[in-house]
């Protein structure tokens, strides 16, 4: 797909890849130029050693980290507007500060989201004046910074053996 598709007028590509430090991530970074790794992670112990080496795997092969996100850092009932760390609080942001790497946001957990991306309309769209959409435009924007301070991408890794 990234070989065969004509991408015109493209600023950023962003590829979704599933935790974790497999087969994908390394033949991605081998294959194509990569400008940065965002690490995405829920504040939960077990998520954060994922994320923790997905981090480590990127560095390993000279990927620039540009930032963690913290995903679904509290609950907002849809109902009351109630707000619950319901998978726990500030573990995205210790990760951050420990791999001394930006802490780029917190995103709630909000039925919205979901509704709103099943419905073919991201919320940044839908509403780019909410809550939600500034926190998803404010994350985008210290992405790019980021990266606008970076020479180049980074590719054509050698073979990288896992044991």
């Amino acid at each position: 797909m990234l070989r065969d598709t004509l991408w015109r007028g493209v600023d950023y590509m962003v590829i979704d890849l599933p935790p974790g430090t497999g087969d994908t991530q390394l033949t991605l970074s081998q294959k194509i130029p990569v400008s940065g790794s965002v690490i995405v992670t829920t504040p939960q112990d077990i998520a954060l050693i994922d994320a923790k080496k997905g981090l480590k795997m990127f560095e390993k092969v000279n990927i620039p980290i540009l930032g963690i996100v913290e995903n679904m850092s509290l609950h907002i009932c849809s109902n009351c507007g109630h707000e619950e760390a319901i998978f726990g609080t500030g573990g995205g942001q210790a990760m951050a500060k420990e791999a001394d790497v930006n802490f780029l946001g917190a995103l709630p957990l909000e039925m919205e989201i979901r509704t709103d991306v099943d419905e073919g309309t991201p919320t940044v769209a839908k509403d780019p004046e909410g809550r939600v959409a500034e926190i998803y435009k404010e994350i985008a924007r210290k992405v790019s910074a980021k990266l606008t301070q970076q020479d180049k991408a980074v590719s054509a890794f050698p073979s990288i053996t896992i044991e």
